[in-house]
């Protein structure tokens, strides 16, 4: 039996700078608003049809709500698809976004590692950045999302 050939991509995204500072609306990046940005714009980009054969084994499997780095699984036939649909997606609930693609594999260890290297040197950053006011729950978190990476599978 010959298994399902799959496409993953490592995303980030680029949220609007001006949109963060508000605090009456935040955006809280998941798996949930991922996945229903990219599939209305697979819909309103390539129909019905479209989306239909694209959500096979269409799949967001990692979201850092931190990083904002996400790791989503597609077909090998309808990937360029879900592809060209993730570059045209502009916003999500209504904050302005940009999708960025750090690596495209056909296999989730090679993904897992490329996001797990990415990861890492997100947190370094971010601790520099932060610096004194690094939290031990903002810590906690970080190492959290880590381990979900490490243990990510079909």
């Amino acid at each position: 039996m010959v298994g399902f050939k799959n496409r993953y991509f490592v995303m980030e995204i680029f949220i609007d700078p001006n949109k963060e500072l508000m605090v009456d609306d935040p955006i809280i990046i998941t798996n949930f608003n991922i996945s229903k940005a990219i599939k209305d714009n697979i819909l309103m980009n390539f129909g019905e049809c479209g989306l239909a054969s694209s959500l096979g084994s269409f799949q967001v499997k990692y979201v850092n709500p931190i990083t904002k780095l996400c790791i989503i699984r597609t077909s090998r036939e309808e990937y360029q698809k879900v592809w060209a649909a993730i570059t045209m997606v502009r916003s999500i609930g209504n904050c302005p976004v940009v999708f960025n693609l750090l690596d495209l594999s056909g296999s989730i260890r090679a993904c897992k590692n490329a996001g797990l290297k990415c990861e890492e040197s997100k947190f370094e950053q971010q601790k520099l950045i932060i610096g004194d006011r690094l939290t031990d729950e903002l810590n906690q978190q970080m190492l959290g999302c880590l381990e979900k990476i490490k243990v990510l599978e079909h």
